[in-house]
């Protein structure tokens, strides 16, 4: 008796004409050359349940049925070691999500698993005591989860007015749809004991991000910083600039009447007014976490954190990459 197989175009018009005149179904079977219960599961898959073609078998039917099914149904991919050898550097190294992954694997033209898959082994390694798992046990650590901190204490040197500050309700409304390229957010990131700190840069449309390793925290020092990604970047790059309440900034006035860049500063105590520079440097958290001496990084390991940022999958841009977003709106900006 022949074993399974699935029927070719051909049979199932064999079947229908057969079918039709009345011909049994073990007979139909030895007559195309399948097992009856091939022709049997045929039939009660595609012959007509009701209206005008009911208890009919059309062969044409049935065979666009079959190639419905077979375009919708999913290609298992087997989750191999060299995949989650892949997946372990995404996760530990460049600090990306399960979806993230999914996706990168996706944009390079591989067939890699989906991220309810890698969740999966995540989890299951976390909880199991087998072997086999020990080697991941740990790697649910580099998940970013959990509600967002209210930043960040009393160490900041707030107190004290701020020359010619202009507040955020003042801030063009263009700023606020993220639409115009050169909208920035400035804030720090401070290291162990807050002795330490670097400075981060994010653009509102595109999240690009630029990261600075600061020598001390002075309005000074953070005034020659910016100055000088202004400079390197080009200052028509520049449509405003937000700041938060730090003296730290107290020295924008300067960076506004050299560069003609309008500033702008946060309400007090209001991080959602800078919520970009926020998220942004949660994702450096990933790199850095909270208790690094700042000092003992280096310039390098900036830049590559720099780098893995602005290179990572965004899910709001179609999971095009800050930097990828930032080339097509300049080209949607040159071509206009």
């Amino acid at each position: 008796m022949n074993k399974f197989k699935h029927l070719s175009q051909e049979q199932r018009y064999q079947i229908e004409a057969l079918f039709r005149n009345g011909t049994s179904q073990t007979k139909i079977a030895a007559i195309i050359g399948v097992n009856k219960s091939t022709v049997s599961r045929e039939l009660q898959r595609n012959t007509g349940k009701r209206g005008r073609y009911s208890g009919e078998y059309k062969a044409a039917v049935a065979q666009n049925r079959t190639d419905e099914r077979h375009r919708l149904k999913r290609k298992r991919i087997k989750f191999t070691e060299s995949l989650k050898e892949e997946a372990r550097k995404f996760l530990v190294v460049d600090k990306l999500s399960p979806e993230l992954i999914s996706v990168t694997w996706k944009k390079q033209g591989k067939e890699g698993v989906c991220h309810e898959t890698l969740y999966n082994w995540i989890f299951t390694a976390k909880k199991s005591s087998h072997w086999r798992y020990r080697r991941d046990r740990e790697l649910y650590k580099n998940l970013r989860h959990g509600k967002r901190k209210r930043k960040r204490g009393n160490y900041r040197h707030t107190r004290g007015i701020i020359r010619e500050r202009v507040p955020i309700d003042q801030r063009p409304p263009v700023v606020e749809k993220r639409q115009r390229i050169g909208d920035i957010e400035v804030d720090l990131m401070m290291g162990k004991n807050h002795k330490s700190a670097l400075l981060v840069l994010v653009d509102r449309a595109t999240l690009v991000t630029t990261i600075e390793k600061l020598d001390g925290k002075n309005a000074d020092i953070i005034e020659q910083k910016i100055a000088k990604r202004i400079q390197r970047i080009g200052a028509s790059f520049f449509k405003s600039i937000t700041f938060d309440n730090d003296m730290a900034f107290a020295n924008h006035y300067k960076i506004r009447d050299k560069f003609n860049i309008p500033t702008f500063f946060t309400r007090p105590y209001t991080s959602q007014d800078k919520g970009t520079v926020e998220n942004r440097i949660g994702l450096i958290r990933a790199f850095l976490p909270k208790g690094t001496d700042l000092n003992q990084i280096s310039r390098e390991q900036i830049q590559n954190i720099e780098t893995k940022i602005n290179n990572r999958p965004i899910r709001k841009f179609n999971y095009l990459s800050p930097i990828e977003c930032l080339m097509k709106k300049l080209g949607v900006a040159f071509m206009t």
